[in-house]
C-alpha cells in the first residue's frame, strides 16, 4: 500500500512531494518548479534547499540511495521551493547562510548577499602593510571586514554602515566566528577615527537600472545597499568628498558596477589618488578600482 501524501502540499507546480519520496523523485519535482519560475539554476537550487532540509550535506544527497524524504522535512522542502519558485526568494536567505572565502555567513534580509566578486576587495585587503588599520564602509552582513580578520589576524579591522540593522547581523557573525572586528554606526566615514586603507561595496546601481534587476534582488535585498541616484555614483562621489580631506588614508578600494570603473577613476584622481589600478572579475569586468597616493 503507498503512503499517504501530505494534504497540505502545494500541488505538483510547487513540486509537491509525498511522504517517503526518494530524493531523486522531489529533486525532479523540484527542479521543474523552480525553473518554471524563471530561475537560472534549477538543479542547484533544489539540491540545496534539499540538502538543508534533511539536514545533510549536498555530497550526502547525491550519494546516499537510502535518503527519503518525510517527516518534517516534506513540508520544510515545500515551503522552500514555493519561497524560490513563486516568491524568487535568494537561496541564501532561505538557508539562512552563504559561504564568502573561508567563512560561513548568516545572511537574511538586513543585509546583500555577499557576492564572489566582492572577495577581489579582500584579496586588495591582504596585501596591506603589517598592523595596518583597515575599514569595510558599508559592511552589511561582516563579509569583507570578517574575511580579512580571518585571513589577516595582524591587521586592525572596523567596519561600518548605516544601517543599524546589518550592524547587528555583522556582530552575530563576529560573535559566532570569533573574530575581533569593531563596529561603527555611522554615514560613510561621518565620526568613524582614522584609517590607512578603506574597503568598500557601496552603492552604486543607478535608479533607471531598477526594473532590469532579477527579482531576488529588487524584491528581498534592502535597497539602501544597492542604489545610488541617477549614474549610481552619488555614494562614491559623498566618499571621496570626505576622503579628499583625509590624507592618512593612503589606499581606498570600491567596489563598481560595469562600465563605472572610469568615471570612479576620474574621482580619484580629483581627490589626489594617482595610483590607481583596477581588478577584473571572472566576467573580465573592471570590478574594483583601486586608487592609492603617497603618504
Amino acid at each position: 500500500m503507498s503512503e499517504p501524501t501530505d494534504s497540505t502540499a502545494p500541488g505538483p507546480a510547487l513540486g509537491a512531494v509525498a511522504i517517503g519520496t526518494p530524493v531523486r523523485d522531489a529533486l525532479d519535482g523540484a527542479v521543474t518548479a523552480i525553473a518554471a519560475g524563471g530561475c537560472e539554476t534549477p538543479r542547484l537550487d533544489a539540491e540545496l534547499l534539499l540538502a538543508h532540509a534533511l539536514g545533510v550535506s549536498r555530497e550526502q544527497l547525491l550519494t546516499d540511495r537510502d535518503l527519503l524524504v518525510r517527516g518534517r522535512a516534506v513540508r520544510t522542502f515545500q515551503d522552500a521551493v514555493r519561497r524560490r519558485a513563486v516568491e524568487r526568494e535568494p537561496v541564501a536567505y532561505i538557508l539562512g547562510r552563504r559561504y564568502f572565502r573561508r567563512l560561513e555567513l548568516t545572511v537574511d534580509r538586513r543585509a546583500l548577499v555577499p557576492r564572489p566578486e566582492t572577495e577581489l576587495l579582500v584579496e586588495v585587503g591582504l596585501g596591506l602593510g603589517a598592523g595596518a588599520r583597515v575599514l569595510d564602509l558599508g559592511t552589511g552582513c561582516g563579509a569583507i571586514a570578517l574575511a580579512l580578520k580571518d585571513e589577516r589576524p595582524d591587521l586592525r579591522v572596523y567596519g561600518s554602515d548605516i544601517s543599524e540593522a546589518a550592524l547587528e547581523l555583522a556582530e552575530l557573525n563576529a560573535r559566532r566566528l570569533n573574530l575581533d572586528v569593531q563596529w561603527l554606526h555611522c554615514d560613510l566615514l561621518e565620526e568613524s577615527g582614522e584609517f590607512d586603507a578603506i574597503l568598500s561595496n557601496p552603492p552604486y546601481i543607478a535608479d533607471s537600472e531598477r526594473a532590469a534587476l532579477a527579482p531576488e534582488i529588487v524584491r528581498h535585498e534592502p535597497p539602501q545597499a544597492l542604489f545610488a541616484g541617477a549614474d549610481g555614483l552619488d555614494t562614491i562621489r559623498g566618499l571621496f568628498a570626505q576622503v579628499a580631506e583625509l590624507p592618512e588614508v593612503h589606499l581606498l578600494a570600491l567596489e563598481v558596477g560595469d562600465g563605472q570603473a572610469s568615471a570612479v577613476a576620474e574621482l580619484a584622481r580629483a581627490a589626489d589618488f594617482r595610483l590607481l589600478r583596477f581588478e577584473r572579475d571572472l566576467a573580465r569586468i573592471q570590478r574594483v578600482v583601486v586608487a592609492e597616493r603617497d603618504l
